[in-house]
Order: structure tokens, then C-alpha cells, then sequence
């Protein structure tokens, strides 16, 4: 995105809210790459600076924190006027910027990278222990809270990790200042060995319950229990290496769609095999399998692979991200370009059908 007075690479929003997050991107970046800068739309004026070493990859927000991805740590601070300090979570090379967190307001799951190449770390944020007479990391501090905002696997290893390092914040483009003194918070991380090339795509179920993963291979797509580290699903978007955009469960956590740059969106089914068995009349249809499925302990693996049940082809074939529509069987899809797509999808057919398009710039 570019501005008369520079560029914005990145945004991020508090559910729907008056509180945005932005970090400068462009040829002319409004801000410093290494800042994430809080808005405050109702106010219209930035509320806190939080400044980092090195270039900010990604960046979220949560009901009460902000997370923040560097090349090599993912950060957790609070969000609050004055934030402070709670985790950073060393992590192997994430160009991708890989990260996701629950959305669900009574979870608190994160997902990152690992230490190590193709490892997850999954970490219960509402479980996080403070240390005695520290301030309680679950929630902002009362004297320097926001205002409420305005509507708008191969298997888990337990490892303990605690929190280092330290930034500085700078509400109100005031000059910098130390943040408020933090107490170490040892946390439980869950950590699960998903594949074997670094991780190019993470998302996680609105509960938290399941997480998703694509390699950069970009060939498979990898659910696990976020519990136990359990592998529940493997899902085939193809057979040709693909970089694979995004990744997103849907609401109710039973269907997943994958964007990538071969220009499709794939959308897969987590619950034929429940479905049938209550032969609920909303019942989907089931993802399709190689019918030399049978002999699965005899063939490579590829032919007991899950394919998905649908697939659409998105126009001009641009860079994409896509999520599932408010109505149950159909999926909205934003583009590089500026457009919006949404497409709706048969349950038992899996044929697709492009309801509108929409062009934003």
C-alpha cells in the first residue's frame, strides 16, 4: 500500500475494532520496518510505538495481547497503552513469517516455528504462569489499559521456556522509554515435529483445538491435535511443488481451504467420516481417495493420501489469501491485484460457483 506520506506493508486488526496495528512497507515506508505502530481509529492517532532490532515480519492482536514475528523469535507483549514485555520465543529462519493464534475470545492457543526446520512450537498463552508478585500476564495492567474498543507429527515433546530480551515503546511519537519492569514468565510448550522442510503456513482452529501446517515444499497439509500432537489429518493439495499463501479453518473447525501460486484454492473436509456415521442431514461429502487406497501398506503413501473435495480456480491468477463466508458453504478470497472474490461450493458435488468479484483499487 503506498500513501502520500509513505507506505503501510502491513496491517492488523482487533476483531472489528477501532484498534489497528501497522508496520511500514513500500519503496518509501510510512514507518520503520522494525516498529509496529498502535492506531487509534476512534481517536485517529497513533497510541504506542513498539520498536524491535530487526524488521517486523507479521504481527497480530489479540483481546489482550500483541504478537509480534521476527526472522528469528516470536514476541508476546501485552496490549495496553503502556505494553509490556511477556515472552519471546526463539525460532529457526522464519522468512515466511509463519504464526497464527486462536481467535476464539475463551482460547489463547500460538503457533510458531520451532528451533528446528519443520518443527511446530504450540504455546496455551491463558496458561502461562506469572511468577509471585508479578502483574498478571492474562490480562492489562488497570492503570494503563486501552479503552474498550469500538465495533465495527511425529509426536510432542514438553519443553519450559522463559521469556527474554526487551524493546522499547513510544506512545504518541514521544521519545523513546524503557517499558514497564517485567517479571520472567515460565511457560509450557508443546512442541511437535510436522515435516521435514521448514514451515511455510501455520493456522490454528478458532478453539484451538487443531492447528494446520504446510512445508515449502507445499505439497501436503498436516492437522494435529494442539494437545496431544497427534497427526489427524493429512491432507494432498497436489503432487508439483507450491508456495502455499494461506491456510484457514473454518469457523466450526470442520472444513480447511488452502490458497496457493498455482492459482487455485483447495477445500478439504475434517468431518466425512463423523458426518456419515450420524448421517446428519447437513452431511458433507467426504474428501476424495486413490481407489488403490486398499493397498496402502503395500503402495507409496502418496495413493492413501486425502485429496480435496473442491477446488476453484481464482481469476488472473494472482497472489491470494481466502477464508471461509459467514454462510456455511462458501469461502471470500482477497487479492494481490485489489480484488475480492467470493465463491460458493456444493457440500456433496464439490462443484464451485464464483458469486461476485469485486475490484478495491
Amino acid at each position: 500500500m503506498k500513501f502520500k506520506d509513505g507506505g503501510i506493508g502491513m496491517v492488523a486488526m482487533l476483531y472489528r475494532s477501532n484498534y489497528l496495528a501497522f508496520v511500514g512497507g513500500g519503496r518509501n515506508p510510512r514507518f520503520p520496518p522494525n516498529k509496529v505502530m498502535l492506531w487509534d481509529d476512534a481517536s485517529s492517532k497513533i497510541i504506542a510505538e513498539l520498536e524491535f532490532r530487526s524488521d517486523v515480519l507479521n504481527v497480530q492482536l489479540q483481546r489482550d495481547r500483541i504478537v509480534v514475528v521476527l526472522r528469528n523469535k516470536c514476541i508476546v507483549c501485552s496490549l495496553e497503552a503502556k505494553p509490556r514485555h511477556l515472552h519471546a520465543f526463539e525460532t529457526a529462519d522464519n522468512d515466511r513469517s509463519a504464526m497464527a493464534i486462536s481467535g476464539g475470545s475463551d482460547s489463547g492457543i500460538l503457533v510458531f516455528p520451532g528451533r528446528q526446520k519443520g518443527h511446530i512450537q504450540i504455546v496455551d498463552l491463558h496458561s502461562c504462569i506469572n511468577l509471585p508478585g508479578s502483574q498478571d500476564a492474562a490480562s492489562p495492567v488497570a492503570a494503563h489499559s486501552l479503552a474498550a474498543p469500538q465495533q465495527a507429527g511425529v509426536g510432542v515433546q514438553r519443553t519450559r521456556s522463559r521469556s527474554k530480551g526487551s524493546f522499547s515503546t513510544e506512545p504518541n511519537g514521544a521519545p523513546s522509554s524503557p517499558l514497564l519492569a517485567t517479571t520472567v514468565h515460565p511457560t509450557n510448550i508443546n512442541i511437535i515435529a510436522a515435516h521435514a522442510t521448514s514451515l511455510s503456513a501455520l493456522a490454528v482452529s478458532a478453539d484451538g483445538a487443531m492447528v494446520a501446517s504446510a512445508s515449502e515444499k507445499g505439497t501436503l497439509i498436516r492437522i494435529f491435535d494442539t494437545m496431544s500432537g497427534r497427526l489427524l489429518h493429512e491432507l494432498r493439495r497436489g503432487v508439483d511443488r507450491a508456495d502455499i499463501y494461506s491456510i484457514a479453518f473454518s469457523p466450526d473447525a470442520t472444513r480447511l481451504c488452502v490458497s496457493s501460486d498455482k492459482g487455485t484454492v483447495h477445500i478439504f473436509n475434517l468431518e466425512a467420516k463423523q458426518a456419515v456415521a450420524q448421517q446428519s442431514a447437513a452431511a458433507a461429502g467426504g474428501n476424495r481417495q486413490s481407489n488403490l487406497k486398499f493397498m496402502k501398506d503395500l503402495l507409496p503413501k502418496y495413493f492413501s493420501s486425502e485429496w480435496s473435495f473442491a477446488h476453484f480456480r481464482v481469476a488472473n491468477e494472482v497472489r491470494c489469501i481466502c477464508g471461509f463466508g459467514s454462510e456455511r458453504n462458501s469461502v471470500v478470497v482477497l487479492c494481490a491485484d485489489g480484488t475480492a472474490q467470493k465463491y460458493s461450493f456444493d457440500s456433496y458435488r464439490g462443484g464451485c460457483v464464483r458469486e461476485w468479484y469485486r475490484k478495491f483499487i
